[in-house]
C-alpha cells in the first residue's frame, strides 16, 4: 500500500481553495488528484495550483475513481450526511467539513458505516490538532490554575453585506451556531472531558430564521459555561478558562495566522504571566497528515465521530432550550 494518500475534493468551495487545497499541497503523502464542480472558472483557479488534478463535472463520477484514496466535503451543511454516506459507500475514507450533521442521531448511521467498512470518517475539526490546544489541554490537566470554576468563549464575524452566503441560508444549515458554536462548544469539551449537564440560558437573534448571534450559558458538571457566536459583530475570537488560581487564555484560537499570532497566555495569582507562542503551525497540515496516520497504520485521531456527536448534541441542546421563545426579527 502506498504511503500517499490520494485526495478527492466534493465542490469547488472557496475554502477548499484557500486552505485545503495549499495544505494537501503541503502535508506529507497526501495530494489532491480530483476535483468535481460544474464551474469552469473554479476549476481553474484549482489547475493554477495543481495543473495535473483531474476535473469531474459530477460528484458521483468523482467516488467512482479507483484511483482516489479519501474525499474532503466542503459542501453546505446540509449535504454533509448524504455525501459522507455516499463516499464511505464507495469506499473511500471521508473527511468532512463541519458541522458533519444538523442533528446529533445523524451521526449514528455514519458511525455504523465507519464500523462495518473499517474506513475512517472524520469531521474536520482542525484545532484539536494545533499545538496551542495540545499545550493549553496539559496546562489545565496539570492543575495549575488550580479548580475550574468558568469557561468563557467568543466567535464572531460578520458577513452580513454577503446575503448570498450559505451561513445566511435556513436551507442550507446556516446560522452561527452550526458555523461557529461547534468551536466554543466542542474546544471546551476538549479541553475538560465534559458534557453539559443542562443549558441554563438561551439568548438568540434570529434572521430568515438563521440565528446571527447566539449567547449560550451551560452548567457542566465541575463549572459554568458562557458562550457567544455571531456572524453580525466584527470578528472576534477567544477562549478562557478561569479557576481558582489563574486563567488559561487563547487569544487566537480558532483561525490563527488568519486572525492572529496563535498564543497561550497563563496568568496566575501572584501576578505572573507567561506566553507561548506558535507561529509557523499550519492545522490545516497537521489534520491531513493525522488523518493519512490514522488510515495507514491505525494510529488514533483526534477527532472521532462520537465527539463530533456530543459537540452536535450541545447545540442540539441549545436549539431545544430556545424552541419555545418567539424569534424575534432583528436589523444590524
Amino acid at each position: 500500500m502506498s504511503d500517499i494518500l490520494r485526495w478527492g475534493i466534493l465542490g469547488a468551495s472557496k475554502f477548499a481553495f484557500e486552505h485545503m487545497l495549499p495544505a494537501m499541497q503541503l502535508a506529507k503523502n497526501n495530494i489532491c488528484v480530483a476535483l468535481a464542480t460544474r464551474d469552469k472558472s473554479k476549476a481553474m483557479q484549482f489547475l493554477q495550483i495543481n495543473p495535473e488534478i483531474n476535473i469531474y463535472n459530477n460528484y458521483d463520477s468523482l467516488l467512482n475513481d479507483p484511483n482516489i484514496d479519501a474525499i474532503y466535503i466542503p459542501l453546505p451543511n446540509h449535504l454533509h450526511i448524504e455525501w459522507s454516506r455516499k463516499a464511505l459507500k464507495a469506499g473511500k475514507h471521508v473527511l468532512c467539513e463541519k458541522p458533519i450533521s444538523l442533528n446529533a442521531n445523524e451521526i449514528d448511521e455514519l458511525i455504523e458505516l465507519r464500523d462495518e467498512t473499517g474506513l475512517l470518517v472524520a469531521e474536520a475539526y482542525m484545532i484539536l490538532h494545533h499545538p496551542q490546544w495540545i499545550y493549553a489541554k496539559k496546562l489545565l490537566d496539570s492543575g495549575v490554575i488550580g479548580n475550574l470554576i468558568q469557561v468563557d468563549g467568543v466567535f464572531s464575524y460578520n458577513n452580513s453585506d454577503d446575503q448570498n452566503n450559505i451561513r445566511n441560508s435556513a436551507k442550507t444549515g446556516g446560522g452561527s451556531l452550526l458555523d461557529i458554536g461547534v468551536y466554543t462548544f466542542g474546544s471546551t469539551r476538549f479541553m475538560t472531558g465534559e458534557d453539559p449537564e443542562e443549558i441554563t440560558q438561551t439568548n438568540i437573534l434570529w434572521e430568515n430564521k438563521v440565528d446571527v448571534w447566539a449567547s449560550v450559558s451551560a452548567k457542566f458538571p465541575s463549572f459554568q459555561f458562557l458562550s457567544v457566536t455571531s456572524m453580525r459583530m466584527h470578528p472576534r475570537q477567544e477562549m478562557n478558562f478561569h479557576g481558582s488560581k489563574g486563567i488559561i487564555s487563547l487569544s487566537s484560537p480558532f483561525n490563527p495566522k488568519v486572525f492572529g499570532e496563535a498564543e497561550v497566555h497563563l496568568c496566575l495569582n501572584q501576578g505572573d504571566r507567561k506566553t507561548v507562542k506558535f507561529t509557523s503551525e499550519n492545522h490545516y497540515v497537521m489534520q491531513l497528515e493525522a488523518f493519512n496516520a490514522s488510515v495507514r497504520d491505525g494510529s488514533e485521531y483526534a477527532c472521532s465521530l462520537e465527539f463530533a456527536k456530543g459537540t452536535q448534541q450541545m447545540i442540539d441542546m441549545v436549539f431545544e432550550h430556545q424552541s419555545n421563545k418567539k424569534m424575534p426579527k432583528v436589523n444590524f
